[in-house]
C-alpha cells in the first residue's frame, strides 16, 4: 500500500506513520515530491488493519497497491528517477546514447570505437567482454582483458563504459573497471545475479527478457532495487515472437507503458532487436518519438569482420549520419542531444 499525505503535511506527522510502519515490522519508503509526500510500505500490510490510518493527522489517502513490484513502482515514486553514469543523466532531460562494439576485440578496434561515437555525439561507450553465446563454440570475449582496455578508453575519452555481466565472479571482476553492470536478456531473471549487481551500487542496465512480461522486468528490476540500489535502467531489446523478417520483434509500446507503471528510466536496443543494420536508424526514431530516454546502438570499424553481431552494427559513418538525424527529433521531444 501506499499512504499519500496532505500538501504541507507536518514532518511531525510524516514521521508519525513511519514510527507505525515500524513498529509492525514493515519497512517504510519515503518520496518525498515536489507537492505530496508519499510513505510506501513493504510487507504484510495485514499488520496495519487496526490502525485507521485514514485519519491520521495530515494523511490524505491509502491506496492499495495491486503490482507485485514496489519499488519499481510509479505509486510508490511519482517523480521519474534519474541514473546518474559518468557524466551522463538517463532520465532527465538528456538523450543518451551508448554505442560500441558487440564484443572488446582488441584494444585498437575499441580506442577507434570510442572516439568515433564520441565525435558523433554517444555519451557512454558499450562493450562486451563477458559473452553469453548460443553456440560454445561462439567468441566468449576477452574477459577482464577487455574490461581493462574499456577502462583505458574511459580514460582517454572520458566516456562513461557499461559492460555486460554473466556471473558472481564477472560482477566482482568488472566493478573495477566500469561505470555501469549490464544484466542481459537471457539473465533478466538471474535473481541470484540480480542480488549481487544491486549490492554493488553500480548502475544496472536490465535487459528485457526474450520472452518476458513487462511485470515479469519490472519484477526483476524490484530485485535490483531491494538490495539499497535504486539506480536501475530499464532496456527493451525486442521479445520472441513467430516474426522472422527481424531477429526479434522491438516491443515499441513497452515504453509508454514503462513511463505508465514505473518511474524507472528506459532506453531501447534497436540493433538487437532488429539484427539488421538498415532498420536500426528507423527504430531508434520510433524509439525517440515514444518517449525513450535513449538509445543503444552497436557500432564497430568494420562489421564485416565483426567477432559478433556484424549484421546489425553500423559503420562509423552511417552511426554520425543517425545521429545528425536524432538530434531536430530529440530537440522535438524536450530532449537535448
Amino acid at each position: 500500500m501506499i499512504i499519500v499525505m496532505k500538501p504541507n503535511a507536518k514532518q511531525e506527522s510524516i514521521d508519525n506513520i513511519i514510527r507505525i510502519i515500524e513498529e509492525k515490522g514493515l519497512t517504510p519508503h519515503l518520496s518525498a515530491g515536489k507537492e505530496v509526500t508519499i510513505i510506501g510500505v513493504v510487507g504484510d500490510k495485514s499488520k496495519l488493519l487496526d490502525q485507521n490510518l485514514e485519519i491520521a493527522e495530515d494523511v490524505d489517502r491509502v491506496v492499495p497497491v495491486t503490482e507485485s513490484y514496489k519499488l519499481a513502482n510509479k505509486k510508490f515514486h511519482p517523480e521519474p528517477t534519474v541514473v546518474k553514469v559518468g557524466n551522463a543523466l538517463i532520465g532527465g532531460d538528456e538523450l543518451v546514447i551508448m554505442s560500441g562494439p558487440c564484443a572488446v576485440e582488441s584494444r585498437e578496434q575499441l580506442f577507434e570505437t570510442a572516439f568515433a561515437i564520441k565525435k558523433a555525439g554517444a555519451q557512454i561507450l558499450r562493450g562486451g567482454a563477458y559473452k553469453p553465446r548460443t553456440s560454445p563454440y561462439a567468441f566468449q570475449g576477452l574477459e577482464e582483458e577487455g574490461l581493462k582496455f574499456m577502462k583505458e578508453a574511459r580514460e582517454e575519452t572520458g566516456l562513461a563504459v557499461v559492460c555486460e555481466v554473466t556471473s558472481l565472479a564477472a560482477i566482482e571482476t568488472a566493478v573495477k573497471y566500469v561505470d555501469m553492470l549490464q544484466i542481459g536478456a537471457r539473465n533478466m531473471q538471474n535473481f541470484y545475479l540480480l542480488k549481487e549487481a544491486g549490492k554493488t551500487g553500480l548502475p544496472v542496465l536490465l535487459k528485457r527478457g526474450l520472452s518476458a512480461t513487462i511485470d515479469e522486468w519490472l519484477n526483476a528490476a524490484e530485485y535490483i532495487i531491494a538490495e539499497g540500489n535504486p539506480n536501475v535502467v530499464l532496456c527493451e531489446r525486442g521479445i520472441r515472437t513467430f516474426e522472422t523478417a527481424t531477429r526479434n520483434t522491438l516491443d515499441i509500446s513497452a515504453v509508454p507503458v514503462i513511463k505508465a507503471k514505473s518511474h524507472l528510466p528506459i532506453i531501447v536496443d534497436p540493433s538487437h532487436a532488429s539484427g539488421v543494420r538498415s532498420y536500426v536508424k528507423p527504430l531508434s526514431k520510433s524509439a525517440i518519438a515514444v518517449g525513450a530516454d535513449g538509445l543503444m546502438i552497436e557500432t564497430h570499424p568494420n562489421p564485416a569482420i565483426a567477432l559478433s553481431d556484424g549484421p546489425q552494427s553500423l559503420t562509423f559513418p552511417q552511426f554520425e549520419e543517425l545521429c545528425e538525424e536524432l538530434r531536430p527529433l530529440a530537440a522535438l521531444m524536450g530532449k537535448k542531444f
